[in-house]
């Protein structure tokens, strides 16, 4: 179809399929586990980017995708935002290797400290709401 529809839907206006994001059942528990148990910045970033407060997009906390979970995931932008706490102290090698083999699947990346979302989530939004605007379709 030519570039003149909106998102998502043909010339026709018959809906266009949604991409899928693949994912292993098996993480489904696993990410439960992890939204009953977010950390401290992650549930502050949760507060401010739910319900589509964010530019109108969608995020999902604990969001499996391929054999991992992220920490908030768009699907519409395709962005997973990753808060960077205690746990991933000496997992940079893993987190990159994670992070490139979720890039293969589309996936694109904001990655913050715990402790920055903590002390300037002001700026956090705002570098947020800047990727989506150079960023949205």
């Amino acid at each position: 179809s030519s570039g003149d529809s909106p998102p998502g839907e043909t010339n026709s206006g018959m809906r266009t399929r949604k991409k899928i994001v693949p994912y292993s059942p098996r993480l489904k528990q696993t990410a439960r586990t992890l939204r009953k148990n977010m950390t401290l910045g992650e549930v502050i970033l949760w507060q401010h980017i739910r319900r589509r407060q964010l530019k109108g997009y969608q995020f999902l906390r604990q969001k499996p995708i391929g054999e991992y979970v992220v920490d908030f995931f768009c699907k519409e932008l395709m962005l997973a935002i990753e808060v960077d706490g205690e746990s991933h102290e000496g997992r940079q090698r893993e987190d990159e290797e994670r992070q490139e083999k979720l890039k293969k699947l589309g996936v694109r990346f904001l990655r913050f400290q715990d402790s920055h979302v903590k002390q300037d989530l002001a700026n956090v939004l705002k570098r947020i709401e800047m990727w989506i605007e150079e960023n949205q379709s």
